[in-house]
């Protein structure tokens, strides 16, 4: 049985973490099939965005027991190679030209939580769990952190980085960490009715967007004007924005 499921249907592409024995946890394998799937979802200019969720009853648990065995037995170099890979999923769910998804049910903790926080949305049944447990074990979460303090106040990060507490999707809204909350029994067709959105909007207008918005991290003020009038010019440029101006001046 695969560990990763991929589903394309209506432009949306839906990747399963299945490994519900395990709680969908991530391990060396999971990781690199997520990053392969992600690039391949990257070259199809027919899909508008990807979904991704867990198998079975949570989301993803964070690192299995072997990886953590892994970990406490490796040397320097052995656990670098062992972040890199993880740093480089989070990096490439920014770099994937469309929207990234996460659909939480159940547990998001540890690296779980760091993958969904590492998609450009998230929704969550409304019974789902989050944290970031890792100071629990002496483990820091490192690179997560990088993207939740642009996620959240630099306060908020640091209290959850450094207590480690569990949080309901509540909560988990309240902070910034998530879009929507939908019920548990009708979870699954909310997700499909949110995402469908992005198969009646301008594929090209996401793609600038989303390129656009990340862009601008750590640019001054001045830059960042610069920058979205650059994505302006451009966005005139393409075949969506005329045919939008035409078909708004035709009403």
């Amino acid at each position: 049985m695969p560990e990763l499921l991929i589903q394309i249907q209506d432009a949306i592409a839906t990747l399963t973490l299945n490994r519900p024995e395990k709680r969908n946890a991530l391990d060396d394998n999971l990781i690199n099939s997520l990053k392969d799937a992600l690039r391949e979802t990257d070259k199809n200019e027919a899909l508008r965005a990807v979904v991704i969720c867990g198998a079975g009853e949570d989301f993803c648990s964070g690192a299995d027991l072997s990886a953590l065995q892994k970990i406490s037995q490796s040397d320097v170099l052995e656990n670098w190679d062992d972040a890199k890979n993880l740093m480089e999923l989070f990096s490439l769910i920014r770099k994937v030209k469309i929207p990234v998804i996460a659909a939480v049910q159940g547990r998001a903790l540890a690296g779980g939580c760091g993958l969904a926080t590492a998609c450009d949305l998230v929704l969550a049944s409304a019974s789902a769990r989050f944290g970031y447990p890792e100071v629990k074990i002496g483990f820091v979460p490192a690179m997560v952190m990088v993207i939740l303090r642009r996620n959240v106040s630099e306060k908020r990060a640091f209290e959850l980085a450094t207590q480690g507490f569990e949080f309901d999707a509540e909560t988990a809204k309240n902070f910034g960490l998530i879009n929507q909350i939908f019920d548990d029994e009708i979870f699954a067709g909310e997700v499909k009715n949110y995402v469908s959105v992005y198969a009646k909007v301008s594929r090209s207008a996401v793609v600038l967007s989303k390129t656009l918005l990340y862009q601008m991290d750590g640019m001054t003020f001045d830059s960042a004007l610069l920058a979205g009038a650059d994505v302006n010019t451009i966005a005139r440029m393409t075949e969506d924005c005329r045919k939008g101006i035409a078909k708004f001046l035709k009403k």
